[in-house]
């Protein structure tokens, strides 16, 4: 990573930070509630997602006060399924983010609320954006439900368990992961684009680039999960073998799924020229998705 985009994103990731404790913080809830949803807000991360969202938006001129709210409420979406991840009926995590699991500082049930406060909060948040238009609401909030719901993420979270104990295909793979992970991805480059104020075909185009930045993402997420740092990554690596989940280095090799994210980040580098964006800040983080190492 340069030391440019080590700069942005650590500015950036401030700013979703601040956002994301000054929302749950001005919260007139049940003390217990607040506590669980703050524990995993809180937790660190990357804010790869929000980050990702707000350098859309300025890659077309948009202001990063506009996209400000808009990239919390992604984060707290996809915090909320990072703690109905963990969850003993799911993949029953103990550690993330270095830190025990929610329902493990808590209770189930506890993280089971937190989860649900967090997921519609995010609808509300964007419901009060002074700086959008009620058409830019509308669509937002259109857009977010489907990249987490039924036809999004939630498809690929069931799909995912059903492939457990299973061999899949490449096709299935891209399948899962193009909804598990892609699509909160995607609505992030998609959402900031919005808001930043660019064209229908430049948006066409970027769906295109958030299709293969989601799959650059989960490639590295399966290699870390091999030979990555534990004490980077924030939990066990091994953890999908163990829980007999279907992996690019499972299906491809390790060698094979390299060769393959290198397939991926050679269309998302088109895709993004498409768009016209090719020398923004958005390639360099393209770049740093295929390249991280926690």
């Amino acid at each position: 990573m340069t030391g440019s985009l080590a700069a942005y994103l650590k500015e950036k990731q401030q700013l979703v930070n601040d956002e994301l404790m000054s929302r749950i913080g001005r919260l007139s809830i049940p003390s217990r509630l607040k506590e669980s949803m703050k524990y995993s807000a809180e937790a660190g991360g990357k804010r790869l997602r929000p980050v990702l969202l707000i350098a859309s938006c300025e890659s077309y001129g948009g202001k990063t006060s506009a996209a400000l709210s808009t990239s919390a409420a992604l984060e707290m979406v996809h915090t909320y399924s990072l703690i109905h991840d963990d969850l003993p009926a799911m993949d029953d995590d103990h550690v993330r983010r270095g830190k025990p699991t929610n329902h493990k500082q808590f209770d189930e049930a506890t993280a089971i609320l937190a989860g649900d406060g967090l997921l519609t909060y995010s609808f509300d948040i964007i419901s009060g954006e002074e700086q959008l238009t009620d058409g830019q609401k509308v669509t937002l909030i259109k857009l977010l439900s489907e990249a987490a719901g039924p036809k999004g993420m939630v498809a690929g979270q069931i799909l995912d368990m059903q492939a457990e104990n299973k061999e899949s295909n490449l096709q299935e793979l891209e399948q899962i992961h193009t909804l598990k992970t892609g699509q909160l991805l995607k609505y992030a480059v998609v959402a900031g684009a919005l808001i930043g104020g660019a064209a229908k075909e430049q948006l066409l185009s970027l769906e295109e680039y958030a299709y293969y930045l989601g799959l650059i993402f989960q490639v590295q997420d399966d290699i870390l999960d091999i030979n990555g740092d534990p004490a980077l990554i924030g939990k066990p690596v091994g953890s999908d073998e163990g829980n007999f989940k279907s992996t690019y280095p499972k299906l491809l090799g390790l060698e094979g799924a390299i060769r393959q994210k290198d397939v991926y980040l050679d269309k998302a580098r088109q895709a993004l020229k498409a768009a016209g964006v090719e020398s923004s800040i958005l390639l360099e983080i393209t770049d740093y998705f295929s390249s991280r190492d926690h």
